[in-house]
């Protein structure tokens, strides 16, 4: 579904105002996906990088505010509370989450498999919304802004308008993403074990 989505955005034939919405809704299903499609589309002088890249915020930061709030929302289900209240691992669990919130919160966003539980459980253990918000803005400031600079340059770069694989961009891109993943994913495991 991300890359017929992807293929839609990129097809030209839409207003300024359907590619944010279709760049935020392409950030809930695959992020990485999201800022390469924003970046390419601000390549071709489809989109305004500075509309590009408010629709890539826009649509990671509700969707991680999405999942505080499901989070939150769990706090009301009777079993659930139950479980966090009986379960020593829940304890654990969020007293580490607790102790330097910002920091775990920040290292969480870089971390693929951590985000939905992190950012659910963040909700669920009442973290301060304040500090939520504050540890994931930055955090997806930081990593939107690097990937996007990134690939929007090598996408406006002279090699890549004068030569006939410049559609090899996105892929590559999208393999360079994964692969910065999972070392900060396996780096930053390390570092907390």
């Amino acid at each position: 579904m991300g890359a017929d989505l992807q293929a839609w955005l990129l097809s030209g034939q839409l207003s300024p105002a359907w590619l944010m919405l279709g760049v935020i809704l392409l950030s809930y299903l695959l992020e990485d996906l999201a800022i390469v499609t924003a970046a390419a589309l601000a390549t071709q002088d489809l989109m305004l990088p500075s509309l590009a890249l408010l629709a890539i915020f826009i649509g990671i930061a509700s969707g991680d505010l999405g999942l505080y709030a499901l989070g939150r929302y769990g706090q009301k289900v009777r079993c659930l509370r139950y479980r966090a209240l009986t379960n020593r691992h829940f304890k654990v669990v969020s007293q580490k989450l607790h102790h330097r919130a910002f920091w775990n919160l920040f290292v969480i966003r870089f971390i693929p498999g951590l985000r939905t539980v992190g950012f659910t459980l963040s909700g669920f253990f009442s973290i301060p919304v304040g500090l939520f918000l504050s540890a994931v803005l930055c955090a997806t400031s930081l990593w939107t802004g690097v990937v996007f600079a990134i690939i929007y340059y090598l996408g406006t770069s002279v090699w890549s308008q004068t030569s006939q694989y410049q559609w090899l961009i996105i892929p590559i891109a999208l393999g360079v993403l994964f692969l910065v993943n999972r070392l900060v994913n396996q780096s930053l495991s390390r570092g907390l074990s």
